[in-house]
């Protein structure tokens, strides 16, 4: 049997097609290769908007433009269909979350055992296919290892912060202050779990979420990517708190006075990027990617955290033209994109 493999790529800058990719024989199927069906996809705004665009990536002590075409998408559940012979951990009909950056925007793709992580049953395609994205904010918080009663700072609230948010309050921070210019994620992160919401463009925020804190937040997770946002953040901070940069700073022009909001106040700054993981085993603070993955369906399939709500839109890939032009030029794009892949 041949499955026919469509996917969403991105032939040059500014062009995303929905087209065929090649062919999987199951009669030829690798003995350590697994065969997942997807069934919803979701889309990581920062990560697709920069492949999409053509930006430059910069990775360890080298730059390199990543050349075309490029396959977006990391976050993805779907069905197992097929498994070679050496494959004990999952069988044909499991549901499954494809990992470590595996869960392209397709219908079908071949990964190994390692790549994927069982759905717990009563957990739904939907959730399942944000838990892996919602793995990163969850290192984050980890890294700057918060307590039960400690304050968080949340800077910006695309879907990374709005999950922040969801877990800084399952963890016990108290309070939890998110921060965005647009209205409507502060009001989604009060429905989050967020005690405050500010405008960073505010003259009077920074002293605001001062006073609230009794001179400085305790901890924060800095999601913008943007030295505005890595700023503001440190103006916040309370004397030896700690700040896991979690969004990707892609353009690093911008100068921060390391002295006065670093080096003199003590602050932690802790590299949050969802690669910075042990690879095999999880210990204190530091789990593994596939473990984290665990944690999250784990929680949802008990009810003690829903994903749904920031699920903001859902479409057949079929309109990824559209989605990806929308990405780049509305200013109101959703924080939470699902391509439903039964559909199309």
């Amino acid at each position: 049997m041949k499955l026919n493999v469509k996917q969403i790529i991105f032939t040059q800058p500014f062009n995303a097609e929905y087209k065929d990719n090649g062919i999987i024989d199951l009669n030829n199927l690798s003995e350590d290769s697994i065969v997942v069906k997807t069934m919803v996809s979701t889309l990581s705004c920062g990560t697709e908007k920069a492949n999409y665009i053509g930006e430059q990536r910069v990775w360890g002590d080298s730059d390199y433009i990543v050349p075309f075409p490029r396959f977006p998408g990391y976050s993805c559940a779907g069905q197992v269909v097929a498994v070679g012979k050496n494959v004990l951990d999952v069988k044909e009909g499991d549901n499954v979350v494809v990992s470590r950056f595996k869960g392209f925007h397709r219908n079908y793709g071949v990964v190994n055992q390692e790549d994927v992580v069982k759905i717990p049953d009563g957990v739904e395609f939907e959730q399942a296919a944000i838990s892996y994205i919602a793995t990163f904010p969850l290192a984050g918080l980890r890294k700057v290892k918060l307590e039960i009663g400690e304050s968080c700072l949340v800077m910006g609230l695309g879907i990374l912060g709005q999950l922040a948010v969801k877990f800084a309050r399952i963890m016990g921070a108290y309070p939890i202050i998110a921060v965005d210019p647009i209205e409507e994620r502060r009001k989604m992160a009060m429905e989050n779990g967020a005690d405050f919401v500010f405008n960073p463009f505010e003259s009077d925020t920074i002293k605001k979420i001062k006073e609230l804190t009794n001179g400085g937040v305790n901890t924060a997770i800095e999601v913008t990517g943007v030295g505005a946002g890595l700023n503001q953040t440190l103006d916040c901070m309370k004397r030896l708190g700690r700040v896991a940069l979690l969004g990707c700073t892609r353009n690093s022009d911008f100068t921060v006075d390391y002295y006065r909001k670093v080096h003199s106040p003590g602050i932690t700054l802790v590299g949050a990027h969802t690669n910075a993981r042990p690879s095999f085993e999880s210990y204190p603070h530091y789990f593994t990617q596939n473990d984290e993955i665990k944690v999250v369906l784990d929680m949802v399939a008990g009810g003690r955290i829903s994903l749904y709500n920031v699920i903001s839109e859902t479409h057949l890939p079929s309109e990824c033209t559209e989605i990806y032009d929308r990405l780049v030029n509305d200013k109101n794009f959703p924080i939470g994109l699902q391509f439903d892949w039964r559909k199309d």
